[in-house]
């Protein structure tokens, strides 16, 4: 239920954990899972239940939608499509040869993601999708940017992360050797931002994945081959995407800025250090996915996504920044771009993604249930944004209004034609993303240094209003949005992995939260765990062993076993930044819904730390990257493919583990009960020694993950996710002087 008023009230039902599981196996008897992948089904349909639910609204439309993804040729419709496939055969062949022989045509083949890209007849979507070795057929949405004193507010200017930031030293962490995949609109490589210390360019390449978005709808076309390391085919794939020299890298403006904030070093002698980034010295892979106007597809995105899999070992790209996002109406275990992150993260990438900028709607309101696309997948960290105030100090920051609130309402129609919804708990945590000053692109032309889009549009309230004199190379603007606020903590992690490069994707979410700290009166759908905390996040991951992810690989590493560091302890739960001393929230989210603390997550190994597992709704899956093998390359270098199973019989969560699930009590807005309690109470109940300490910790077993989550009961309507005219995020990073947050357009710096 939702009321109109600017105070509305949203009441969720807490329903006994057994009762609920009951009703997921009675709902979800004949799941087809690939990845966690439940079947959709409509009663008496059975390729619906494959069929992406905006999709198939507009096959069943008496006209053609107005969307990029649809479209009339020659008098028949046509759509552009998103095809995930569980073939055996990863180069999809009979799959292609089919999709063309149904009149289609094949744009892009993700052999590595078991993905096509295709524009196919809308008659013939129904008779794809009954293909056995069909998993879901997806349209290719549009994806979007979901658009300093930076290192003194998130604690990099502390002891034991970096006391010393110049243009050209440092004494600390800096993120060296560690590479950052911006998945983005592009990096302009000439900006001097990204230089070393040496002057020489930190961005090691320059890459553009804009094939489906330019892609030219004809038919009968099936072209695509395999990249195999070493082949003919490869070397010609990677310099048609090779976008190094081009003198216009980043047209929009967006992709540039967002790099400077994760790994940005101060530009002139005059304004430094203020405006460096949080890893300055880490290396950059511009991995082009939006086009001037800040647009793309979730195909593009893909591809992308694919090309930082392939590369990671080979350049040791171990973060993947994605402040972009696509509306969905599909769950986390079946969208296209989920799958994808699932993927990165599986192969050990620690993947950032942006929430959105949907936490207000047009009229005033806080709109809850705003999580976007890749931001609502279980495996990725999910940034909200927060609003430093003009400040270095912690203590008055703020949830920005705009930043995008949880739970994720994404979602699949069971077997019985119920619309079953995710909510997960989101965001993860929240990091600085307001006006937010950094780099800005212009063409790479000292003669004729021309403005990126954004800043040629919005000169006076992006550019001038920093008060920077603006010198070719050195150029500055400033935006807000959580688009800035997940680059940061993408820097952070680059830290986190040169402390300790041992660290795998999911403990990394666990340390970011446990260490972060909480703002007050914000709730657990708001912020997360809390506010960005780089110092405690360095300081807790130098406590634990480096060699956790090789013992994970190698299979050496049991449930429970010691994390710690040789001769380490656990350093105190607490921080002091700026002269403030705070404790840590101690708050880690699992599982989706479950909301756990203690000593004993980071002294024991706990088995969802290994990145191939992922775990939420009731549902456990092992992903596995399968790696190319030959003569002339390393063993376990370029990954091939990934298969993906059921988790079998096994913990999850060891003894020791503390539950606080049953401190929140039921959900209630009003009461601030439930999953709208403060992150602080909880935090503080934690502090205080409340909560279950699990004898037995959290187990599979036969196929259900016995724990007790969060359940929220479809009574609640907060916002059914993001809706927009063509699934778009719109834009972001705009800042005014202090306006009025939009719900949709463009975003508004905060006072």
């Amino acid at each position: 239920m939702k009321s109109t008023s600017t105070k509305f009230i949203v009441l969720i039902e807490r329903r006994a954990l057994t009762t609920f599981f009951k009703r997921l196996v009675a709902a979800t008897a004949a799941l087809a899972m690939l990845g966690g992948q439940p079947s959709f089904a409509a009663p008496g349909n059975g390729q619906a239940r494959k069929v992406a639910k905006d999709l198939q609204a507009a096959l069943d439309a008496s006209t053609t939608p107005n969307a990029k993804w649809a479209r009339d040729i020659n008098g028949a419709r046509h759509v552009q499509v998103v095809i995930m496939s569980s073939s055996a055969d990863r180069d999809m062949t009979t799959l292609r040869d089919d999709i063309k022989g149904k009149g289609g045509s094949v744009h892009v083949a993700m052999p590595g993601l078991r993905a096509v890209t295709a524009t196919l007849p809308a008659a013939q979507v129904a008779r794809l999708a009954a293909r056995s070795d069909v998993l879901t057929v997806t349209p290719n949405r549009a994806t979007a940017r979901t658009a300093s004193s930076l290192e003194a507010v998130t604690g990099v200017l502390t002891t034991g992360v970096r006391t010393n930031s110049t243009k050209t030293s440092y004494s600390g962490l800096d993120g060296s050797g560690i590479g950052i995949a911006i998945l983005d609109s592009g990096v302009m490589k000439a900006h001097e931002a990204f230089n070393n210390a040496g002057g020489t360019t930190r961005v090691k390449r320059n890459v553009w994945m804009l094939s489906s978005t330019q892609a030219n709808w004809t038919t009968g076309s099936n072209d695509t081959t395999s990249l195999q390391p070493g082949s003919l085919a490869l070397t010609q794939y990677e310099n048609s995407v090779a976008n190094d020299t081009y003198i216009f890298q980043d047209g929009y403006g967006h992709g540039t800025h967002v790099a400077s904030i994760a790994a940005g070093r101060p530009v002139s002698y005059n304004v430094a250090p203020d405006l460096t980034g949080i890893a300055p010295n880490a290396n950059i892979y511009d991995v082009k996915v939006l086009d001037a106007n800040g647009l793309g597809t979730i195909s593009d995105a893909m591809e992308g996504i694919q090309w930082v899999i392939y590369h990671a070992k080979e350049f040791n790209i171990r973060v993947m920044n994605l402040s972009l996002a696509a509306a969905s109406t599909d769950s986390w275990q079946t969208d296209p771009l989920c799958a994808a992150v699932r993927s990165a993260s599986a192969a050990g990438i620690t993947v950032v993604v942006a929430a959105g900028n949907f936490g207000k709607n047009a009229r005033g309101q806080e709109n809850f249930g705003t999580i976007s696309a890749p931001g609502n997948d279980p495996s990725v960290i999910t940034v909200g944004s927060a609003n430093t105030k003009g400040t270095t100090a912690r203590s008055d920051d703020a949830v920005n209004y705009f930043s995008s609130r949880g739970p994720t309402r994404s979602g699949w129609t069971d077997t019985l034609g119920v619309r079953r919804v995710d909510n997960l708990l989101k965001p993860d945590l929240v990091a600085p993303g307001n006006a937010i000053v950094g780099a800005a692109a212009t063409k790479a032309s000292s003669s004729a240094p021309t403005w990126n889009t954004m800043a040629s549009l919005f000169y006076s309230q992006l550019v001038a209003s920093t008060g920077i004199s603006q010198i070719y190379r050195e150029t500055q603007m400033q935006l807000s949005g959580t688009s800035v606020a997940a680059p940061a903590v993408s820097g952070a992690v680059a830290l986190m992995l040169q402390q300790n490069p041992g660290l795998t994707p999911p403990l990394i979410k666990a340390i970011l939260q446990y260490s972060a700290q909480p703002i007050t009166g914000a709730s657990l759908l708001q912020q997360g765990a809390g506010l960005l905390n780089v110092n405690g996040a360095v300081a807790l991951a130098k406590s634990l062993r480096t060699d956790i992810g090789s013992a994970i690989t190698a299979g050496t590493l049991t449930s429970g076993a010691n994390l710690l560091a040789s001769d380490a302890s656990l350093p105190a739960a607490s921080s002091t930044i700026n002269g403030s001393n705070f404790n840590w929230s101690r708050v880690v989210f699992v599982g989706g819904n479950v909301v756990v603390s203690g000593n004993a997550l980071f002294t024991k190994f706990q088995p969802i730390y290994d990145p191939r597992m992922t775990w939420a709704n009731g549902v456990a899956r092992v992903r596995t990257p399968i790696y190319w093998s030959g003569a002339d390359f390393p063993d376990n270098t370029y990954v091939k493919s990934f298969t993906e199973v059921a988790a079998g019989n096994q913990g999850l969560v060891t003894a020791g583990v503390v539950s606080g699930n049953s401190l929140l009590g039921t959900s209630s807005w009003l009461g601030k009960t439930g999953v709208f309690t403060p992150t602080a109470t909880i935090s503080g109940w934690f502090i205080a020694g409340s909560g279950i300490v699990m004898s037995g910790g959290i187990v599979m077993s036969e196929g259900l993950v016995m724990s007790e989550g969060i359940v929220m009961s479809e009574g609640l309507v907060m916002s059914e996710g993001i809706v927009m005219s063509e699934g778009l995020v719109m834009s972001e990073g705009i800042v005014m002087s202090e306006g009025l947050v939009m719900s949709e357009g463009l975003v508004f710096g905060e006072p």
